[in-house]
């Protein structure tokens, strides 16, 4: 069977991680969605910093808004909102189709923001608004002070995708928002949300440890931690959607948070390059892929059934031992979410430094 088919009869939606504006002009965008079974889009600031850098496709767009006095930060906005409204409306079928269970696009709120509470939940709003399309979702780190600014968004009536999620101590806390938020909106039932659990960077950084360890227990455990904590916060978002607190707002009609799985390219290359696809399979999912593992998932995927649904005791256990072997693995998940937040900082800054550029060069 078609290993695309095969996620979507597992119940897990396919959503691709890039976005440029030549794959939307030339109609690439549209024909993943209507023959390859895409169902969603993401982008962050790392994601529009490579397509406008490494592309001509945006050089017309900046020269006009630069002719137009925009500084480079309005000029960024505009081109991302133009671009993510554009990918709503080619997946407006797919929502429609599915009852808005699908069908979304995500644009994220400032990096800079990401330690601002009230400035998320103001960007979120006023993002949500320019856009305009009900298949838009906006993102927000995970970060202890986006967290009340995630319950806020949704509360507003706003998609929410909940970024950069690493620990199941965020998760559970990212999941207390969502409901705390949607127990407050006024129409639930219209409201969409996931929850993004990054993972190849985890085992890049655990794998950095057991080598620096070096003994031949902790070589052992390399390339296990990532796929490990994941199916672990698969397991805790069954517990929770199956829970007494959430039966109340599923007989009301309102959906469960679905868990997104981010970060999906394998990063090492001695890894098999869909692990992360093939063992994170599991219904009420999405796997975000970059253009790279698509491709490979078409040619040669095997799904072989609902792996995250799975292996949850070998789970702990490998856990357990990365621990056993020195790995301060909650310490190593905070950083990574540190790191993930300048990561996309840089990228944004870098994208404003390169958009000034070519302000410049286009006034002369």
């Amino acid at each position: 069977m078609n290993p695309i088919e095969e996620l979507r009869r597992r119940g897990q939606s396919l959503w691709l991680d890039y976005i440029s504006r030549g794959m939307i002009r030339n109609g690439e965008l549209n024909r993943l969605i209507e023959q390859c079974g895409i169902t969603g889009l993401t982008s962050n600031p790392t994601l529009f910093e490579r397509a406008i850098d490494e592309t001509h496709d945006y050089d017309s767009a900046v020269e006009s808004l630069a002719a137009a006095h925009h500084d480079a930060r309005s000029v960024y906005e505009s081109l991302s909102i133009e671009d993510v409204r554009s990918a709503c409306d080619l997946l407006k079928p797919v929502y429609e189709a599915t009852g808005g269970a699908d069908g979304y696009a995500s644009i994220e709120v400032s990096p800079f923001l990401a330690h601002d509470s009230k400035g998320s939940v103001a960007e979120a709003s006023r993002l949500w608004r320019e856009i305009g399309r009900p298949n838009a979702m906006i993102k927000i780190p995970a970060t202890e002070e986006g967290i009340p600014a995630i319950a806020e968004a949704l509360a507003g009536g706003i998609n929410i995708n909940v970024t950069l999620i690493f620990s199941m101590r965020r998760y559970e806390a990212v999941v207390d928002a969502f409901l705390r938020g949607i127990e407050r909106a006024a129409n639930p039932v219209q409201l969409a949300s996931v929850a993004s659990v990054f993972v190849s960077r985890i085992d890049t950084a655990v794998d950095r440890e057991l080598d620096n360890i070096g003994t031949a227990d902790a070589l052992a455990l390399r390339g296990r931690a990532a796929i490990a904590n994941a199916r672990l916060i698969y397991r805790r978002f069954r517990e929770i959607f199956s829970s007494a607190r959430f039966a109340a707002l599923h007989a009301r009609g309102v959906r469960p948070q679905r868990v997104l799985w981010g970060s999906t390219g394998t990063k090492n290359p001695a890894y098999p390059d869909l692990m992360y696809v093939e063992e994170l399979v599991a219904p009420e999912t999405i796997n975000t892929v970059p253009p790279a593992t698509l491709h490979a998932l078409q040619d040669h995927g095997r799904i072989r059934g609902a792996t995250a649904s799975e292996g949850w005791a070998e789970a702990e256990s490998a856990l357990q031992r990365i621990r056993g072997v020195g790995v301060d693995f909650g310490a190593l998940l905070d950083r990574l979410e540190s790191e993930g937040v300048a990561a996309f900082g840089w990228s944004l800054d870098k994208l404003l430094k390169r958009l000034d550029h070519k302000r410049s060069v286009g006034a002369h």
